[in-house]
C-alpha cells in the first residue's frame, strides 16, 4: 500500500512539473499567458504520434503513411512535431495530412494512417507485460508443482482463483473453462492498462472508445458464435403471445445489441472521466495561482488518485463479470 502511496505522490508532482512550463510559456515577451485547462485535457486524454513524458520531452515513435500517390512512407513522428512538414506531410489537430507547397491541405489525398501511436505502444508495452507475467505464472505452477505458490504466482492465484470460483463459474456454469482463459485474459488487458493510466505520462488506452468497442465486440462474437438454440428460441419466440413477437422480437434484438454496447460505454466513460477529474484538479494549482488553494487541491487530488486505483480494479472486474453473465445466458441450458 505504501508503494503505491508512494507512486501516486510521485505522479502529482510529475504532473506538476510538466504542465508548469505551459503556464510560465509567456516569460521573455513581457507578460504571462493564460493557462488553458481544456487544451491540457484533450492532449493527455486523446492519443498522439509521439510518447511525451513531460513538457519537451518526447519520446519518437514510427509514423507510417500509405497513399496511392505517395506509396508507403515511414519515418519519425520527431519530423513533423511543431507544425513541421516532412515529406509533404504534417501533423494538424492529431491527424498526419497532406499539404501542397504553399502549406495548404490537401484535400484530394487521404493517406492511411498506419503509424505506431501513443496508445499503441502501450497496448503492444500491456500485451508484453501479460506474457512475461503469465509465463512466470505458469512456470511456477510447473516447478512448484504440490507445493505453496512463490512469487508472483502467490500475488496473482487469489485473484485467479478468486475469478474463477465467484465471478466466471457461477456466472456461466459447468463448462465455464471453455471460456475461462479468455476472460482471465479480459481481466488483466483492463487492469493493468487502468493502471499503466495512472503513472506519470501514462496514456488513456482503456478511455478510448475504439479500445473499449473491440473489446466488445470480441465479447459479442463470443457471447452469439457460443450461443445454443434456446437462446435463439428465446431471442425469435419469446414465452409470450403471438400477437406481441411484433413487439418483443425487435426489443429483444435491441438487446442482443445493447448488451456489448453497454460494456463499451461503460469503461469509456468511467476511465476517461476519471483522468478528466484528476486533471482537472491538478489544473486549478495553475489558474488560481495560490499556494494555500493548490496545497488544498493537491491534497484532494492525491485522495482522488486512491479512489482511481480503487476504480480500475472495480471497472476491470465488472467488464469481466458483465462478459460472464452474457455468455452465461447465451449457453445455459434449457429448465
Amino acid at each position: 500500500m505504501f508503494r503505491n502511496f508512494s507512486c501516486l505522490v510521485f505522479s502529482a508532482l510529475f504532473f506538476v512539473g510538466s504542465v508548469s512550463p505551459a503556464l510560465a510559456s509567456g516569460e521573455g515577451h513581457g507578460e504571462e499567458e493564460e493557462f488553458d485547462i481544456a487544451g491540457m485535457i484533450m492532449h493527455h486524454i486523446g492519443d498522439d504520434h509521439g510518447y511525451e513524458i513531460t513538457h519537451g520531452v518526447k519520446v519518437p515513435l514510427p509514423v507510417i503513411l500509405y497513399s496511392k500517390e505517395d506509396g508507403l512512407q515511414i519515418f519519425s513522428s520527431s519530423k513533423i512535431d511543431d507544425g513541421q512538414v516532412y515529406n509533404g506531410y504534417k501533423s494538424e489537430h492529431g491527424h498526419i495530412v497532406k499539404v501542397n507547397e504553399d502549406g495548404s491541405v490537401n484535400e484530394s489525398i487521404h493517406p492511411l494512417d498506419l503509424s505506431i501511436t501513443r496508445n499503441v505502444a502501450t497496448m503492444l508495452l500491456s500485451a508484453t507485460l501479460l506474457v512475461l507475467i503469465f509465463t512466470a505464472v505458469a512456470k511456477g505452477y510447473s516447478t512448484n508443482k504440490g507445493k505453496a505458490p512463490k512469487g508472483i504466482q502467490s500475488l496473482l492465484e487469489p485473484i485467479i482463483v478468486f475469478l474463477r470460483d465467484d465471478v466466471v463459474k457461477p456466472a456461466i456454469g459447468h463448462n465455464y473453462g471453455k471460456y475461462f482463459p479468455y476472460l482471465l485474459t479480459l481481466f488483466f488487458f483492463i487492469l493493468i492498462n487502468n493502471i499503466l493510466g495512472l503513472f506519470p505520462a501514462g496514456p488513456n488506452l482503456t478511455g478510448n472508445i475504439a479500445v473499449t468497442m473491440v473489446l466488445a465486440v470480441i465479447t459479442f462474437l463470443i457471447v452469439n458464435i457460443s450461443a445454443n438454440k434456446y437462446y435463439w428460441k428465446h431471442v425469435f419466440m419469446p414465452d409470450t403471445p403471438v400477437w406481441m413477437y411484433v413487439i418483443m422480437i425487435p426489443v429483444e434484438l435491441v438487446g442482443v445489441i445493447m448488451k456489448p454496447m453497454s460494456l463499451m460505454i461503460r469503461l469509456f466513460a468511467n476511465i476517461t472521466a476519471g483522468h478528466i477529474i484528476m486533471l482537472s484538479l491538478y489544473g486549478l494549482i495553475f489558474i488560481f495561482k495560490s499556494h494555500l488553494i493548490g496545497g488544498a487541491v493537491g491534497g484532494f487530488a492525491l485522495f482522488m488518485s486512491l479512489i482511481e486505483l480503487l476504480v480500475a480494479f472495480v471497472q476491470a472486474l465488472i467488464f469481466t463479470l458483465l462478459t460472464s453473465m452474457y455468455i452465461g445466458s447465451a449457453v445455459e441450458d434449457h429448465h
